[in-house]
């Protein structure tokens, strides 16, 4: 289900200032340590399945990197509509975009549908406590300097809530995990610059309108490194980035399905006592 552009319920994202922060990041010559990760670890993940795929979409916001990393495949923006045709593929990535996405079981869904039967799903996102150390120390200098709080960082959906969108969007036999990259910087400043690199500034709809006050960005800092700093070098800072992989698979006869409750021919306690060695 799409948003109400009707509703008054205020939205998560300003798509206008998203796609500003994305020529930007062009401009500035984008940062793609996440999208390198990410790449590799569904590299990793395709070779494990006994599985040739031929017709590749990739949904992302950054479609330079991924048409260089995936030649065959076709890029799709991560629009509110995906411009995917029903039915014709056997792979589709979406590609660390879904985070700022108003519908994620919309996107989810939509890819599903572009999906052959027995098709692979997979998403990558930030999510967990992804810059939590960010988050912590703006809203603290924030409060502690105005007496007001803005939102600055995007929230970040728990592991289990983005698992759950995969029935909820039709796929079948669903599986969510994680993995944590720790990156480490001079400062708030020098991370900050890599975020507006990466294409992942402030887009939130809610967001302050103004320019941050220089004495909120120093005081932030300040309590950054004095809480956040790199266990291996105490004059950096480290910044979390946790990466929640979404896969699923487009419903189809030949899969396992689970048992019916109650088929079982064997209770479940004379089954380990049979299989139980003598001491």
């Amino acid at each position: 289900m799409m948003p109400d552009p009707t509703s008054s319920v205020p939205g998560l994202t300003d798509r206008r200032a998203l796609e500003r922060n994305r020529a930007r990041a062009l401009r500035l010559g984008p940062v793609d340590f996440l999208h390198r990760i990410v790449a590799d670890e569904i590299e990793d993940r395709l070779a494990e399945v006994n599985r040739r795929f031929s017709a590749v979409a990739v949904v992302t916001g950054q479609p330079q990197f991924w048409r260089d990393a995936m030649p065959s495949a076709a890029i799709v923006a991560d629009t509110p509509v995906l411009a995917l045709e029903p039915g014709a593929h056997d792979l589709v990535i979406h590609a660390l975009a879904l985070h700022w996405a108003e519908d994620p079981v919309g996107q989810i869904a939509q890819a599903a549908r572009a999906l052959r039967p027995d098709g692979l799903f997979i998403a990558a996102c930030p999510g967990g406590r992804s810059l939590h150390e960010l988050r912590d120390a703006l809203t603290r200098a924030e409060a502690e300097v105005t007496g007001g709080l803005s939102p600055r960082v995007l929230p970040m959906g728990e592991i289990r809530d983005l698992g759950g969108l995969l029935p909820r969007a039709g796929l079948a036999l669903p599986v969510a995990d994680q993995i944590t990259q720790i990156a480490s910087y001079r400062s708030l400043f020098h991370l900050a610059r890599d975020l507006r690199a990466m294409g992942e500034g402030n887009a939130l709809a809610q967001r302050l309108r103004r320019p941050t006050r220089r004495d909120v960005l120093l005081r932030a800092a300040a309590l950054y490194a004095e809480n956040h700093p790199d266990p291996q070098d105490e004059t950096r800072i480290r910044a979390t980035f946790d990466l929640v992989f979404l896969t699923g698979w487009a419903p189809d006869a030949s899969q396992q399905k689970p048992l019916r409750p109650g088929s079982a021919r064997m209770p479940l306690a004379e089954a380990l006592a049979s299989t139980r060695k003598p001491e």
